[in-house]
């Protein structure tokens, strides 16, 4: 008897019957199996959703509902607020923000078809009320839609490409508005005649020669095989959950305790691999403690267990935090004064290490050697007090000396503060949502999107809020399309 695996596909020869037939068959209901689905509809396709949960969401219903969007002169909103975003200079910090794993195609085509997108999101019901949210945020608490969701106004980003924000959020009261655009795109797919089963995992991918042509999916504890025609796209999330597969491609995150994530336990990576499919960028995650980086707190300064700085504070909050656990001694601290400290929230897990009337008192409470810190913060404050950052580009009005006692340093404990992360490692995947081989040849019926690919978000080091809903959502479009198409 054929076994059926994730790690290999099941041969068609071996399936005794079709359990479900159709033309495309989506993985995962999320934005992306969402988005692909829907567009899969449009393209004439007959499709199915398979999903493991009682319903749809995933990460994306766990999220703040926000989209990374920009270019073409800017968005309704970003143009009303002052602000014209070209497309190159929002191609530009899209690469800017890949890093060393940025995929060049996949940020020009983005960033030329970003307006199109947002009026296809609107086109669905996804409602913005269109205003901007100057400031540092880590969502909307009302349902304010522009925010700076990154590092666009902070070096060396602001030095690549004009500063822009680009954070769209769904017009939702408070935070988390991922629910309610999964549930609108859930409507639009359901209004399309897509067929969703849930309670159903995926355990194998269904081969027939080189071409994948169907999938096995696990329902009540037993096998069911489904045909599908065109093609079978991978929508399943990261795996964050999978600790087998973390120790293996991504360790570092073990050093911190707190994963975000519906179910993402590597399946739709291990399916395409399996067949055939190549996975990169695998040590890449995202991290954050965000709770730090909304002003006043942006206007301190971080140093590492030697008391050195290591990161212009005045960018992402996510790019301080991943810069953090580059740095030795399992913690790092944020140095405040009286002028900008606040308390923590509880939840934060941040605790006060040490205060002092002076830099030199508050160096000795932490017990660094004498000369560290304290240099470290009247070279700071010499500068700030000029109005420049040499070391590290920080920039006004943020870059702010601090210098009026009493002085406070926080403690950011990578086990027991609040540092939350995803994997952003994935399958490789052409600008339709093609699978790719190790020698760049596409899986024949096989697409995916979303984070079980290396997409838009693909450094941790440069992540910005909305990359990958705008990655999903976009890119989970024009796999549904590609694979329609047969």
């Amino acid at each position: 008897m054929t076994e059926v695996s994730l790690h290999r596909p099941f041969p068609a020869t071996a399936v005794e019957r079709w359990d479900y037939e159709t033309d495309v068959a989506v993985v995962g209901f999320g934005a992306a199996g969402a988005c692909a689905a829907i567009e899969a509809a449009d393209g004439g396709a007959a499709v199915m959703l398979f999903e493991r949960n009682s319903g749809s969401g995933g990460a994306s219903g766990l999220s703040g509902g926000e989209i990374y969007i920009g270019g073409g002169g800017g968005t309704d909103a970003q143009r009303a607020a002052g602000f014209t975003d070209t497309t190159e200079d929002f191609a530009a910090y899209l690469k800017a923000a890949g890093g060393p794993c940025v995929d060049d195609a996949k940020c020009d085509l983005y960033a030329r078809e970003a307006l199109d997108h947002y009026a296809w999101l609107k086109a669905q019901g996804v409602p913005y009320r269109g205003n901007y949210l100057p400031g540092k945020h880590i969502e909307p608490t009302d349902d304010s839609t522009l925010i700076w969701s990154g590092s666009e106004a902070a070096a060396p980003f602001c030095e690549l490409a004009v500063p822009a924000p680009r954070g769209h959020v769904i017009q939702h009261s408070g935070w988390g508005g991922g629910r309610p655009l999964v549930d609108i795109l859930e409507r639009a797919a359901r209004a399309r005649g897509v067929e969703v089963i849930v309670d159903a995992r995926a355990v194998a991918l269904v081969q027939d020669g080189i071409r994948i042509v169907g999938l096995v999916v696990r329902i009540d504890n037993r096998d069911r095989f489904v045909r599908a025609s065109k093609g079978v796209v991978l929508a399943t999330g990261g795996f964050v959950m999978n600790e087998a597969m973390r120790r293996k491609y991504c360790p570092e995150t073990f050093r911190i305790n707190s994963p975000i994530g519906d179910q993402d336990d590597g399946t739709g990576i291990n399916l395409g691999v399996g067949a055939g499919g190549e996975a990169i960028h695998m040590e890449q995650y995202f991290t954050t403690c965000p709770w730090t980086m909304p002003e006043p707190h942006a206007n301190g300064v971080f140093v590492n267990v030697a008391g050195q700085r290591f990161i212009n504070e005045d960018c992402y909050h996510g790019r301080v935090s991943r810069c953090a656990l580059d740095q030795p001694g399992g913690k790092v601290f944020l140095l405040l004064d009286s002028a900008h400290f606040s308390q923590p929230l509880d939840m934060a897990g941040i605790t006060i290490a040490g205060t002092g009337a002076t830099w030199d008192e508050v160096e000795s409470e932490l017990e660094m050697p004498e000369g560290t810190l304290s240099a470290t913060m009247a070279f700071y404050n010499r500068h700030a007090t000029e109005g420049n950052d040499p070391l590290f580009g920080k920039q006004a009005p943020i870059l702010t000396p601090l210098d009026r006692a009493p002085f406070v340093a926080l403690e950011l404990n990578f086990q027991t503060s609040y540092f939350s992360f995803f994997t952003l490692g994935g399958l490789r995947t052409s600008i339709d949502g093609e699978v790719l081989d190790r020698s760049d040849r596409p899986v024949r019926g096989l697409y995916a999107a979303g984070r079980c690919t290396s997409g838009l978000p693909a450094w941790g080091h440069g992540y910005s809020s909305g990359m990958s809903l705008a990655d999903c959502t976009f890119f989970g479009r024009r796999a549904g399309k590609k694979a329609a198409d047969g």
